[in-house]
Formats: structure tokens, sequence, C-alpha cells
């Protein structure tokens, strides 16, 4: 059975089905990319789980809602690199 969620932590964006099992975890090679940089990044102390959460947070709502997941992902990784003077 799927659960639903709310989108990013706000409501009145309907149900985000979740849990189907069968659905590949990327749509490109690039996501896979996104996904092991971040892995990368905070299994080297870059950053913390909270602070991809906050990033992700701030991408201006026009922005956010015109991304994908991990444009998003992406996006927050380029704000926290950044900040922290890295890149």
């Amino acid at each position: 059975m799927s659960r639903v969620h709310d989108m990013g932590g706000q409501s009145g964006f309907g149900p985000v089905p979740v849990g189907d099992e069968d659905v590949e975890p990327f749509h490109a090679d690039w996501e896979a990319r996104v996904f092991a940089l971040s892995r990368a990044l905070r299994h080297n102390g870059v950053f913390n789980g909270d602070e991809m959460r906050d990033a992700i947070e701030r991408i201006p709502p026009h922005e956010y809602l015109a991304a994908s997941y991990y444009e998003r992902w992406l996006l927050a990784i380029e704000t926290i690199l950044e900040e922290k003077g890295l890149a």
C-alpha cells in the first residue's frame, strides 16, 4: 500500500504518493552522480542532513516548484559549497 506525504513540508499541493518498490531510484545518470556527491560530501563532514534540508528549504518557491527532486539537491549542494567558501 502506498503512503502519501505533504510536499516539502508544505500542505495544499495534494498528496505525493510514495512507496512504489518497482520504480528505478534515478531517472538519469546525473541524478545518481548528485546522490553520490551528496553522500561523499556528508561522509567527509562538509555538511550534515540539517544543513542540506535548510538549503533546500531556502530555494525560492518558483525555483523549488520548477526543479526536480535531484535538481533541488544540486541547488542545495551548490548553495552550501558557496556559503562555506568551497566553490
